[in-house]
């Protein structure tokens, strides 16, 4: 994370991606390179102007528009970033660090990393993470988001590996997966992972939560739970405060379960033999 924490001391210097937000709040992830220029309907701006200026500046572009220059947030950079697969929303990121307990040195598997979104909130809390992704180009796509983002220092990994096939890792702590099977997955999981450790599935339909709901009660898991998140913001102009008329509603369940030590049932004692002298006396 050394890439990211460092930036945050002060003046914006080259190299350093920024946010650019034009007078409509629009906004614009961009790389500063001296002598470059970053263009768009709203006018033209000089790197030059920017390097060097502090966080939360204006800048002016060509056309005499004003843009305010910011470092972007995790979630400016996972909406704003190169993908190829569908990004987690922001909205899912900060329930699924609660809801799997994410905290500083924890072994985490990702599995399906997609284009990296998970991975950076993962890396943010502070957890040490591996991910399996069975597409080349998906894997290549998370190893330059998350480098771009979090610096070459970060305990961060991606293999090309199918993780219903089997998991190489022990001891885990946690199981995370954005697949559309992850029933497939208990197994390997179940002998990956430390007891009491989180299992977390990110589905985006409620037949494929059942199924998963399902298979969960045939094997060590227990205390599962499922839940989504609907985010509605709120227009607030003086005496006009109402909700907005769009909203991030659906866009997947979250389902969290435990894995516990399986009960083992006491083995029952053979009956004693029956002694000679201990023998009912026979009826008259």
């Amino acid at each position: 994370m050394t890439g990211h924490t460092d930036a945050l001391a002060g003046q914006l210097s080259a190299g350093e991606r920024v946010l650019l937000v034009d007078p409509k709040e629009r906004r614009y992830l961009v790389t500063l390179h001296p002598g470059a220029f970053f263009h768009t309907h709203s006018g033209i701006v000089s790197h030059d102007d920017v390097i060097g200026r502090p966080e939360g500046s204006t800048i002016g572009a060509s056309t005499g528009r004003r843009f305010v220059v910011l470092r972007p947030t995790l979630a400016d950079v996972v909406l704003k970033m190169p993908r190829g697969a569908q990004v987690i929303y922001p909205k899912d990121l900060g329930a699924i660090l609660i809801a799997a307990d994410i905290g500083p040195g924890m072994r985490v598997l990702e599995a399906g990393v997609g284009s990296g979104a998970l991975s950076m909130a993962l890396l943010r809390a502070g957890a040490d993470v591996v991910g399996y992704e069975v597409r080349a180009d998906f894997a290549a796509g998370a190893r330059a988001n998350v480098s771009a983002w979090a610096g070459p220092d970060a305990t961060y990994r991606v293999e090309e590996r199918d993780v219903y096939q089997g998991i190489e890792e022990r001891d885990l702590d946690r199981v995370v997966l954005d697949l559309p099977e992850p029933w497939r997955a208990l197994g390997p999981a179940s002998e990956a992972m430390r007891p009491g450790g989180i299992f977390l599935a990110y589905l985006p339909s409620i037949t494929q939560v059942a199924t998963l709901r399902a298979a969960m009660a045939s094997r060590s898991f227990g205390m599962a739970e499922t839940f989504e998140v609907l985010r509605r913001t709120w227009h607030v102009e003086e005496r006009s405060v109402r909700p907005d008329h769009r909203m991030v509603a659906h866009t997947g369940f979250i389902t969290t379960a435990r894995l516990l030590v399986a009960i083992r049932e006491p083995e029952l004692s053979p009956e004693p033999e029956l002694s000679p002298e201990s023998d009912p006396l026979p009826e008259p």
